[in-house]
């Protein structure tokens, strides 16, 4: 989830054209015109996660950009496959400028395989540039599933996961970090987020002050790996705890909160004030009812009785 200092990577001319085109690998063929774009998950501790079809992806494109190229080695070597293709660095501070020429290779032919430092690529992790371009292009994209942070954290929350939100990294600064939250009080989706373990403490404070303290949550830390924790319990417990001090690969998942019971006079005054600013009424509707409470049709027809009711004998 990190992105790392640039390192040494093996040289190679993204604009170049005649780059030499390898088979797909071997789960799926290549589309009439070529290349294509293959974002890979990989293993976020335990290398025996990673899915035959990743090993045989290492082997077989024709570019792997690495968000680590030396991670990228590493994993090739701990699977027992030899990286078959040119291998490029591909992380945040890069991602601009290399997204062109890997653009070029893919619809030149190339198979590019994509993969980051850990879990699956362009989920707060270098690759939504590349994968935006590829579909602007038409080029094609296809993804080898595999460990996501996101989705193992919320599995093991305990909290209800039929429907939820991932809000990426809280925000760094305290200020932007409290409107933030604030924007969570009436979220009735569990939200998951990534945060670092220094402002993990931080930010868990704000959130019992935000969001209250009886608030359910759970902290997961280092998932999949060998000191694998997960803490369940009130925002108030686990900030407690926090303070602590943490280490490792943070992920937090929060309840969603318990829909508000709104007046629906005061709904409808809301309305009206929007209104008189300029806003169209169906919007103005939807504007007061994002966080729940009334639906959109009952404070439309609220209004509409209101008005009605004010109407001059």
């Amino acid at each position: 989830m990190n992105s790392p200092e640039p390192v040494d990577e093996t040289t190679v001319d993204l604009t170049d054209h005649s780059v030499d085109q390898r088979p797909a690998d071997r789960d799926e063929p290549a589309t009439p015109d070529g290349g294509r774009l293959v974002l890979a998950a990989t293993p976020m501790g335990q290398v025996d996660d990673a899915s035959p079809r990743l090993r045989a992806a290492l082997e077989s494109a024709d570019i792997v950009a690495a968000e680590d190229t030396r991670r990228a080695r590493s994993l090739a070597a701990a699977l027992s496959v030899t990286i078959g293709g040119s291998l490029v660095s591909y992380y945040d501070q890069v991602e601009a400028s290399r997204t062109p020429g890997l653009l070029e290779a893919i619809a030149a032919g190339s198979t590019v395989l994509l993969i980051t430092d850990a879990g699956m690529p362009s989920v707060s992790d270098p690759g939504f540039k590349l994968v935006a371009a590829c579909a602007d292009a038409g080029l094609r994209v296809t993804c080898l599933p595999g460990p996501s942070a996101v989705t193992t954290a919320l599995a093991v929350s305990a909290l209800p996961s039929e429907r939820f939100c991932f809000d990426g990294f809280a925000p760094r600064r305290s200020g932007a970090r409290r409107d933030w939250l604030s924007g969570l009080v009436d979220q009735p989706r569990t939200t998951v987020f990534f945060e670092s373990p220094h402002r993990l403490a931080d930010t868990l404070a704000e959130a019992v002050e935000v969001l209250g303290a009886d608030r359910r949550a759970a902290v997961c830390r280092e998932l999949t790996k060998t000191y694998e924790e997960i803490r369940r319990g009130t925002l108030a417990e686990l900030a407690a705890w926090a303070t602590g001090g943490v280490r490792g690969e943070i992920t937090v998942v929060v309840a969603g909160g318990a829909p508000r019971v709104r007046d629906m006079a005061d709904l409808v005054d809301e309305v009206e004030q929007l209104v008189d600013g300029g806003m169209r009424l169906k919007d103005a509707c939807a504007h007061v009812t994002q966080g729940g409470g009334a639906s959109r049709r009952e404070v439309y027809q609220a209004v509409l009785d209101s008005r009605e009711d004010d109407r001059p004998e």
